[in-house]
């Protein structure tokens, strides 16, 4: 199971596109994953047949973990007992490694895949490990040891977890111990920790007899990840009401000239690339206790889907077209919509635009997109009386919400970026300075 993202753990097999002892090409359709950002197709690393097919439609394998072989035509067309004897017996680099620091006997490990995996020694390391507190005396087998401590509730065996699921686990009051893992060696994955934080079904309640709704993967992990970013940034928030007449006649006459449907995120996607051109330190990140400076602005959107919360990006979007923003943007909103976004299409993003102005939202608060610096929430454009050359006037009037992580932006940076896209959406001809 490849990677296909920076905190991917699993990844859901929903379908092979070679059928196996099929020959394959390098490069072309092998397979399809759902991953908790898209659905990608994942292309063969090399030429050969395939063989040894070890992971089903719907299964949900962890990352490095052997799904599949790849083998000449010699190898398929004559298999002997001894290549297969020596196919299991074969173990990673990483796995030889870590069984040589910890002396163990890679004869005595059973491989889950085709190979013994480092997931694999780890679990015989830890399940030869004895808990603190009990006596260190080496047991006769892992698999008696954990029989004999284990007790009722698993008692004296520390769990198989990834440290993400550990940490997961810690925050919701959950015994590791208590959780089916779908990992290597049944492993806690932090998939598995989050499932189980999930509430079970009801019958009666104060409310009576209510529906338990299935949560999908993609729901899980953006739970995950806005909690940790809502509990772990230090957020602080600036609101600026502009007026949006300007904005309004400029997508008018845009409209006229282009054969794309010109919305206000486009406009928006060009303002605040041109406002993050001249304020590089709302285009930086939060990495390693360091602020980097991004040289791309890539601006990412905020997408509502049936599953959850996607965030496409826009490349190099100071570089763009009104035009181009708009083809792209509508591409990109499509491909989400119908969850066919290649990865490039969800990663590298430096900002962050969430527009409810369709839906009628006067003002709102988002949630940093980490490790991006800042996010800006869009509401809709109302009318309102507001003074206008020292007379009440009704103008059209749009809400601005910035949420910034004060690690990498303070307050009098936020107010200048603020204030220069500001100025940008009731006059846009500043783009020409």
């Amino acid at each position: 199971m490849p990677a296909l993202g920076m905190a991917q753990e699993t990844g859901t097999l929903l379908q092979w596109l070679k059928a196996p002892g099929a020959t394959i090409v390098k490069g072309e359709p092998l397979m399809e994953v759902e991953t908790d950002k898209a659905t990608v197709e994942v292309e063969a690393p090399a030429s050969g047949v395939l063989a040894n097919v070890a992971a089903q439609p719907g299964d949900v394998v962890p990352v490095g973990q052997v799904i599949a072989r790849i083998v000449s035509t010699e190898e398929a067309a004559s298999p002997t007992p001894q290549a297969s004897g020596a196919a299991r017996a074969a173990a990673s680099p990483l796995a030889t490694r870590i069984a040589s620091e910890h002396n163990v006997d890679l004869s005595q490990i059973k491989p889950r895949g085709d190979r013994i995996q480092k997931e694999d020694v780890l679990a015989y390391v830890e399940a030869l490990t004895p808990h603190p507190g009990l006596a260190a005396t080496p047991p006769p087998s892992p698999i008696r040891w954990e029989r004999e401590r284990g007790g009722e509730a698993g008692e004296g065996v520390r769990a198989l977890a990834s440290p993400k699921a550990r940490r997961l686990a810690k925050e919701r009051g959950l015994e590791l111990t208590a959780l089916a893992g779908s990992g290597p060696s049944g492993a806690v994955l932090a998939a598995d920790v989050l499932a189980a934080a999930l509430p079970p079904p009801s019958g009666r309640g104060a409310g009576g007899e209510g529906e338990t709704l299935a949560v999908s993967r993609m729901w899980r992990v953006m739970v995950e990840r806005v909690s940790q970013a809502w509990t772990t940034i230090p957020h602080f928030y600036l609101l600026r009401e502009v007026n949006a007449a300007r904005l309004i006649a400029w997508r008018d006459e845009a409209q006229k000239r282009s054969g794309e449907k010109i919305t206000y995120t486009d406009l928006l996607v060009k303002l605040v690339a041109a406002a993050l051109r001249q304020h590089p330190r709302l285009n930086a990140a939060w990495q390693n206790e360091t602020i980097v400076l991004n040289r791309d602005i890539n601006v990412g959107l905020a997408v509502a889907v049936d599953d959850g919360l996607i965030v496409p990006v826009i490349h190099h979007a100071d570089q763009l077209g009104l035009s181009q923003l708009a083809a792209r943007r509508a591409e990109l909103v499509s491909k989400a919509q119908t969850g066919k976004l290649p990865l490039n299409d969800l990663s590298a993003g430096t900002f962050t635009i969430s527009n409810l102005g369709m839906y009628g939202v006067d003002a709102f608060n988002a949630i940093v997109n980490p490790p991006q610096a800042a996010i800006l929430a869009v509401s809709r454009i109302a009318e309102r009386v507001v003074p206008l050359n020292g007379q009440p006037a009704v103008q059209p009037m749009l809400t601005l919400s910035l949420s910034c992580d004060h690690r990498v932006v303070d307050g009098a940076r936020g107010a200048q970026f603020l204030q220069a896209l500001a100025d940008l959406i009731e006059e846009p001809m500043r783009l020409l300075d």
